[in-house]
């Protein structure tokens, strides 16, 4: 579900630094690598299990858990030996529990292994793949646990450490009586939306009071009536050991999406819940509570990974912060200044010189800085100098990535500053990174911190919890223990304390067998194979070396150190081969399809061969370095001999030609050239055609052109087993065509089909030109031209361009490609046409004019890729013919619709990335100069039947309520649909600053001469909307408020809607649009606008008494919903009753403007008396109508859909589960027997 969103461990392989050819050292069967300085054991990655191991780690570090879980023996929890018999009872969860701790504690290994474990927990790979919450598994592992020791003395082991209570009353305020519920908990769960921080969260709890108070009473028991009371809880019983769960992860009703709350939550390293308690005589010592673990989520809702920061209660761990060991040969000298250390270049030499071969995983060289700064490079240097690995690509002068980027080394001949200065500037980098680390004087003081990473383990100090608050990686769980547990002083230090004889025997037993297995593993690891070719065995023939009697022979096997030197190779070669005399030179050799050929010598004795890059399984040939059999012999990758098979006619005995292709293997250099086939045959020159060894079936044969003759066999892209025909000079009919069994029929060879459209009158209209991926596209254009028989000079003035599927042509191909780097398709469609192709600084644009963009009615340019778009602006006005400067470009976007406006006129095509093939869209118009809005006036007026605004206006006035009531006309139907039975009028553009207020916006669209028709006494009398999809979207209420902090956009259009007198909005005023339902009839009156003061609260409660109020009917007796037109539906709106209250529900959540109502400005409320209609029903018959359109139009896409699965019946799956959506999230459970 989570992909690759958490770390794993891939300790099983290591990655190979040699390339595919070489042999892959995997590390399956070695033995797990000791623990590292901290002496603390990590616990490896199952793929999906972070938060698995996160608990787990902090259960190992609560001692009194540990310890009650070691004290049950075998005769009561039974033996793990025993699990497989039928009636024994063999409790593997807690066993497998005592197993992990024991290893955790004593085995010399960096990671343990939580497989035996999960499978006791009946999970599956798949389960282990996928990540769960850990809160969620904090309460499915105790529940497991109190199941597995059912009947044993451990029984009540959950209970005693972590079960409290807490105690929920509710006080009368008639009588006093006091009504109480008891409530158990295993852990607290807070919230942390909108509070900041624990102790913030625990006073909202236990501390305030909730009252039942006016529509929202209780109903007391005492005094049978529904009175005032308060509601509070109160923690009655705290446990030894407190965990919290921080409630991070909430829902976005208005997203429709769950997010992570991020912001900042505070947590004290120590807390006193005295407060939050019942009163009692206890100590304050019985309340005070220390922090010891956090765990810790990184990531979004949907994927993360955790980790957790642990306090070592007992000391077990080496609490040192490393320091960087100094090399004997570099003096160590302080920095000159600091801006060396926040140098990212220098940072991260520093730290690859510190690596063996100074070579590092890219992904370990971020964690290492990390490590050493304290700070990722993300959050440094990312912002400044891009992605790391960008990072390392620009500066190619000092680091070499590899061709997978996955490594990283630094270059040897690297002329930045001198290695010493390097050297010395790391020491002293992470010395002073270093400075304020406690060593082992100090740190008995401090307590004990670690990070606990899956298999990593690393110290930290207190104050790195701080980090945690907030952000994306922030604190999820908190664990907290009584201060007043003291633990013994035999348990200081010692891993041994309480573990039970017979996993102390199984323990120091498994650590004897490492020691051994890492013996022979090491002495295994450190040990080569070389495949040694002697020189005087072997001879030079057909362009490579062979042996002279046979290959076993004539190669011998040989084992050596790698840790030793090429010297210490050499000098045992002398001694194993005392026939030896002279020179030894020993070169790197590698097996070919020829025979053997010779790359590399090996030289610098003083190197190991580590350093000097030498593989595991290499091909070593042994001789003098000059010749072989009396031959010279070419060494190097340019001369790599290819063999190819070579096709030519045969001849007879009388030496005529017969008409018979003849295949023949021969070896080539692979920096020999084309043509010099021809002198290896003795055949005339001729002509010569080529077909790669990948090439499948009877096409993709290419013809050398005369002048590439001289082009090596590398350079033609020839590789071994690649197919050469040579062919007679003037023979115009090809060889292949003559014999069946090359080639059948033209249509068996990869073509592309090119169409004149040149404006030119041909024979032909279209044809078939035959080509391969590596075909260049200049060629399929020649031979076009010829085929068409259309004039020679079109060759200096045409292009081809891709045919769409639609008919449109695309951006003309560079000639200089091939079909491969142009990503054409053999069958896709060309059109020849007149004008050249662009050139590599320059683009191809198409362009068009107006915002209404129809497909293909766009006009095309050629411009630098470095005009300004001021200037491209010019040429696309010349282009059209459109006259003034009143214009401005916008870009197309992804829907086809004209985007954001290119607002840097001065700016680049370039540098704004316009690419080739891009449109653009010519909209009439300047662009308002910095700090400046141009924003589009609507007129908005609800339609009446007939007469001017100011008439119906005045009839308004005479029917107006008394109050901030304001009627204004409207058809009968569904209410919903007001904006459809309104009329949106253009009236123009303003152009406005930022600075100016709302009132300014008004006045300036007052004066614009479409405003003229209509009489508005002041700006006072008109009502401003956002325009959101062509209706009123966002009511501008603040007349004094500037446009800046309305945040309005460029792109965003403003509707005016009259009024009939003034209006003065208050920020805590809700507009909603009312309407009656007219008795009988399944239709409303007409709507009225409402303006409702929410300052008391935006509750169901008082928006119905402020209706009831206003249509002076009782409250008892109406009905209000909200009306939903995107889904025709209505929204009863009813109080919260009393069941609900008796909840912990906050004040906060009865608000309208929350889910599931949403209430805002523009609202449409309908209203139901109840005393001439009692039905529950809402709905119009428009409602009916639109219910069932929206039913068609589902269906029909539901068929579209469908039908387009069956017509893509044959795409693969890997391509169906790309596109295959996040599936629902899988239960958490753990299986457990039944012991009662």
């Amino acid at each position: 579900m989570f992909g690759n969103l958490f770390e794993e461990d891939y300790s099983s392989v290591s990655n190979s630094q040699y390339g595919k050819d070489k042999k892959l050292k995997t590390k399956a069967l070695e033995p797990p690598a000791p623990r590292e300085f901290t002496n603390l054991s990590g616990i490896r990655n199952q793929g999906g299990t972070c938060y698995l191991n996160s608990l787990l780690q902090t259960l190992h570090f609560t001692p009194e858990f540990r310890e009650a879980l070691f004290s049950l023996g075998p005769e009561e929890l039974g033996s793990l030996e025993d699990k497989e018999k039928v009636d024994a009872k063999v409790r593997i969860i807690p066993l497998q529990l005592q197993r992990l701790f024991a290893q955790l504690l004593l085995l010399d290994q960096e990671a343990a292994s939580t497989t035996d474990l999960t499978d006791s927990f009946g999970w599956t790979s798949n389960e282990e793949m996928r990540q769960h919450d850990v809160q969620e598994l904090n309460r499915i592992l105790f529940s497991a646990l109190e199941t597995s020791l059912v009947g044993t003395s451990g029984h009540d082991l959950i209970n005693r450490l972590y079960h409290g209570t807490i105690v929920n009353q509710i006080v009368c305020r008639e009588c006093g009586n006091i009504s109480e519920k008891q409530e158990d908990f295993l852990d607290l769960t807070v919230a942390v939306k909108n509070v900041s921080g624990l102790e913030d969260a625990l006073w909202n709890m236990y501390v305030e009071e909730e009252v039942f108070d006016y529509d929202n009473l209780y109903h007391c028991g005492t005094c049978d009536r529904l009175v005032k009371a308060s509601k509070l809880a109160k923690l009655r019983k705290l446990p030894p050991f407190l965990t919290v769960s921080l409630l991070r992860f909430n829902f976005d009703f208005m997203k429709c999406e769950r997010y992570k709350e991020t912001s900042c939550y505070t947590f004290p390293l120590r807390i006193n819940l005295r407060p939050f308690c019942e009163q009692s005589e206890s100590d304050d010592s019985e309340y005070i509570y220390d922090l010891f673990s956090v765990i810790i989520h990184k990531g979004g809702c949907y994927g993360g990974h955790y980790h957790v920061y642990i306090k070592d209660v007992d000391h077990l761990g080496n609490w040192q912060f490393q320091e960087k060991k100094s090399k004997p040969d570099v003096n160590m000298e302080d920095l000159q200044n600091e801006e060396e250390i926040e140098d990212p270049l220098m940072i991260l030499k520093a730290i690859l010189l510190q690596e063996e071969h100074n070579l590092i995983a890219v992904d370990q060289l971020g964690q290492k800085l990390l490590k050493k700064m304290g700070t990722s490079w993300n959050k440094k240097y990312r912002k400044e100098y891009g992605p790391l690995r960008k990072f390392l690509q620009l500066h190619s002068q000092v680091f070499l990535l590899s061709s997978d980027e996955s490594t990283v080394s630094l270059l040897k001949n690297c002329s930045l500053q001198p290695k010493l200065d390097f050297q010395r500037n790391d020491k002293q980098i992470f010395k002073t990174l270093t400075s304020e680390a406690p060593g082992l004087n100090d740190s008995t003081s401090c307590p004990h911190w670690f990070d606990i990473n899956d298999s990593k383990v690393q110290p930290i100090k207190e104050k790195d919890i701080e980090q945690q608050f907030q952000g994306k990686e922030s604190a999820y769980m908190l664990f907290y223990r009584k201060s007043q547990l003291q633990r013994p002083s035999e348990a200081r230090g010692n891993p041994r304390y309480g573990v039970p004889c017979h996993l102390l025997n199984e323990m120091d037993a498994a650590n004897i067998e490492l020691q051994t297995k890492r013996a022979e593993c090491d002495s295994a690891n450190n040990n080569f194979e070389f495949h040694l070719h002697l020189g005087p065995h072997y001879h030079f023939f057909n362009g490579a070396l062979h042996p002279l009697v046979s290959q076993t022979e004539s190669m011998w096997d040989l084992t050596f150190d790698k840790r030793k030197t090429l010297g210490d190779l050499r000098q045992s070669l002398f001694q194993l081969l005392e026939f030896w005399e002279g020179d030894m030179v020993l070169s790197v050799a590698k097996l070919v399809p020829a025979g053997l050929h010779i790359y590399q010598t090996l030289d610098r004795d003083e190197l190991t061969l580590c350093e000097i890059e030498v593989a595991d399984g290499e091909d070593i040939f042994v001789w003098n370095g000059v010749e072989v059999g009396g031959v010279r012999i070419q060494t190097g990758i340019d001369c790599e001999p290819l063999l190819l098979n070579v096709l030519y006619l045969a001849t007879s005995s009388e030496g005529k030609e017969c008409q018979q292709l003849v295949e023949s293997p021969y070896v080539f250099p692979s920096n020999a050239e084309v043509g010099s086939i021809f002198s290896a045959f003795t055949v005339p020159i001729g002509s010569i055609l080529i077909k790669n060894a990948e090439s499948t079936g009877d096409g993709g044969w290419t013809a050398v052109p005369k002048e590439d003759m001289k082009k090596t066999f590398r350079e033609q892209g020839l590789q071994n087993g690649s197919l050469i025909l040579i062919q007679k000079p003037n023979d115009d009919e090809s060889l292949l065509t003559k014999q069946e069994k090359w080639i059948t029929s033209m249509n068996e060879i990869n073509w592309l089909q090119v169409k004149n459209l040149c404006q030119l009158e041909s024979e032909e209209k279209q044809v078939k030109i035959s080509a391969t991926i590596n075909t260049v596209v200049f060629d399929i254009r020649i031979k076009a031209i010829k085929e068409l028989k259309l004039m020679k000079e079109l060759a200096e003035n045409s292009c081809l361009r891709p045919i769409n599927r639609n008919g449109k042509l695309l951006c003309p191909v560079p000639d200089k490609y091939t079909l491969k780097e142009a990503e054409l398709k053999m069958g896709s469609s060309l059109g020849l046409c007149l004008g050249k192709a662009p050139t590599s600084t320059q683009l191809f644009l198409f362009f068009t004019v107006g915002s209404d963009v129809q497909p293909g009615t766009e006009m095309e340019i050629i411009v630098e890729e470095t005009v300004s778009v001021r200037d491209c602006l010019k040429i696309m006005l010349e282009k059209s013919g459109l006259p003034g400067d009143t214009w401005h470009l916008r870009k197309m976007d992804w829907s086809y619709e004209a985007g954001e406006p290119l607002c840097e006129e001065d700016a680049t095509l370039k540098e704004l990335m316009i690419c080739s093939g891009d449109t653009l869209v010519l909209i009439e118009g300047k662009l308002p100069t910095s700090g400046f809005l141009k924003v589009p006036i609507w007129w908005y007026q609800l339609r009446v039947p007939s007469g001017h605004w100011k008439s119906h206006l005045d009839q308004m006035s005479c029917a107006a309520s008394p109050g901030r009531v304001q009627r204004a006309p409207s058809t009968q139907g569904a209410p919903g649909n007001l904006h459809k039975e309104a009329a949106l009028h253009y009236l123009g553009d303003v152009e406005i600053s930022e600075d100016a207020t709302l009132v300014d916006l008004k006045v300036q669209a007052m004066t614009l001469p479409s405003f003229s028709e209509f009489v508005v006494p002041s700006p006072s009398f008109l009502r401003a909307w956002a325009l959101e999809s062509r209706r009123p979207g966002r009511l501008l209420r603040a007349p004094q408020q500037q446009l800046r902090e309305y945040k309005l956009g460029r792109r965003t259009e403003v509707c005016l809607e009259p009024l009939h007198k003034e209006e003065s909005l208050g920020p805590k005023d809700l507009l909603l649009r009312t309407q009656l339902r007219i008795p009988g009839e399944r239709a409303y009156s007409l709507s009225v606008d409402l303006v409702w003061d929410t300052a008391k609260g935006c509750t169901a409660a008082s928006l119905r008494h402020r209706v009831a109020d206003f249509y002076s009917l009782p409250v008892e007796k109406i009905e209000i919903a909200k009306y939903f037109p995107e889904k025709f539906e209505w929204l009863p709106i009813s109080s919260w009753n009393q069941q609900i209250s008796k909840r912990k529900k906050k004040k906060k959540q009865d608000n309208l403007q929350g889910a599931p109502y949403y209430l805002k400005d523009g609202d449409t409320i309908g209203i139901k008396n109840l005393l001439l209609e009692d039905d529950d029903d809402f709905s119009t018959i428009r409602d009916d109508i639109g219910k069932e359109k929206q039913k068609q139009l589902a269906l029909g896409k539901k068929k579209s859909r469908e039908a387009l699965r069956v017509h893509d019946g044959d795409v693969s799956s890997c391509t169906d589960t790309l596109a295959q959506p996040r599936g629902p999230e899988a239960s958490l459970s753990i299986h457990v027997g039944s012991f009662r």
